[in-house]
């Protein structure tokens, strides 16, 4: 195996920070082609298939391949913006948001990269900004607030999976997750009451997460159960009493168990209920997209009017809220501490002389630059 090495370094150049910030992933186009490709990628990730192999690709490739990019192209080109895709455009947007906060909060060089778990930006495409940078510690920052294995997990992989191929490995830390982070979970409270003063309070607030399969949890996945924690965190911010608001999960795929109760029945089971206005939100989504803004907001309302629903609104997600972005950068500043940009005393002139000196000492022993 050859590593992916540096011919062209200059000993003593400046090391800085690299921060990566993940999300899912998005296809390139609202096309069926591109969906294919995407698919392929995100459902071929043992990580979010749990099924063996041989079996799973003449199901993925013989069938779902053939069948379901159509159908999703669809729904994103319902959804794509004018800039492409909106998980991307956001996450875009929040990386350059944690960007300038981490500028501010930091006294040692800083660089921010934004990749995709599947589909562009990839996480090796990021990472390589990050080395191209000179970031010898890297903080990877995956956007899903509550960990299961199928994101945080699969991030893990691929990004633990790239950096084996560098010949200089930095050093790495990881968010695993924030699902109870008290800066998050104000700003998800807040967020709701923003819209309650805007658009008035419904009867019910569903708090709305996607689904993993059930046999996850079961063999310990803690997604579960820091959904449910971060619901009520929320919920007691708010000032909720339990019988007006509920938890469910969203997305389901294929026929086995999914973790329920199902937001899909959950909706449409609500008015025979007498529950006849309702709000929705999805705070395991930090940025709005397909399954926010068109099984959401668009399908969900549609089933709960013709349910009998009188009234369905959707919160969206935090996307560049301001204490959003903010609490995302406090989160890195926490995980960063005792790293030299974190050092308050961080004296970037000292460095750079000190870098120099040892340039003139490797040069002096043979070194070509």
């Amino acid at each position: 195996m050859t590593y992916i090495g540096e011919p062209d370094y200059r000993h003593g150049s400046p090391q800085s920070l690299g921060i990566l910030i993940t999300n899912l992933g998005t296809p390139d186009a609202p096309t069926p082609a591109a969906l294919k490709r995407y698919l392929k990628e995100f459902l071929w990730d043992p990580r979010v298939v749990e099924a063996p192999r041989p079996l799973w690709w003449l199901l993925l490739n013989g069938l779902i391949l053939n069948t379901r990019p159509r159908k999703s192209a669809a729904k994103y080109a319902q959804i794509w913006g004018e800039d492409g895709s909106p998980l991307l455009t956001t996450t875009r947007a929040q990386g350059a948001a944690v960007a300038e906060r981490m500028a501010e909060l930091l006294p040692g060089p800083v660089k921010v990269a934004v990749a995709m778990r599947y589909g562009n930006p990839s996480i090796r495409a990021g990472l390589e900004e990050l080395r191209r940078a000179g970031a010898r510690r890297i903080l990877v920052l995956p956007l899903y607030p509550q960990y299961a294995a199928s994101t945080t997990g699969s991030t893990f992989d691929a990004v633990t999976q790239e950096v084996s191929r560098w010949r200089w490995v930095p050093e790495i830390r990881f968010v695993m997750g924030y699902h109870g982070d008290p800066a998050y979970i104000q700003a998800v409270a807040d967020s709701i009451r923003e819209h309650w003063q805007a658009k008035g309070q419904g009867e019910r607030l569903l708090f709305s997460f996607h689904g993993i399969p059930r046999d996850y949890l079961d063999q310990g996945d803690p997604y579960h159960c820091y959904c449910q924690t971060t619901a009520r965190m929320v919920a007691e911010n708010l000032g909720l009493p339990e019988h007006q608001w509920q938890v469910a999960f969203q997305s389901r795929f294929g026929r086995q168990q999914w973790l329920t109760p199902y937001t899909s029945e959950t909706i449409a089971e609500l008015p025979g209920q007498g529950v006849k206005s309702l709000d929705v939100v999805c705070p395991g989504f930090s940025a709005d997209c397909l399954e926010t803004l068109e099984e959401i907001a668009d399908e969900s309302r549609e089933a709960f009017l013709e349910a009998g629903g009188e009234r369905f609104s959707y919160i969206p997600s935090l996307n560049t809220r301001r204490d959003h972005t903010n609490a995302l950068a406090d989160l890195i500043m926490r995980h960063i501490q005792g790293w030299p940009e974190a050092d308050p005393k961080y004296d970037y002139e000292a460095r750079r002389e000190a870098g120099e000196q040892a340039r003139e000492r490797a040069m002096a022993m043979g070194a070509k630059n």
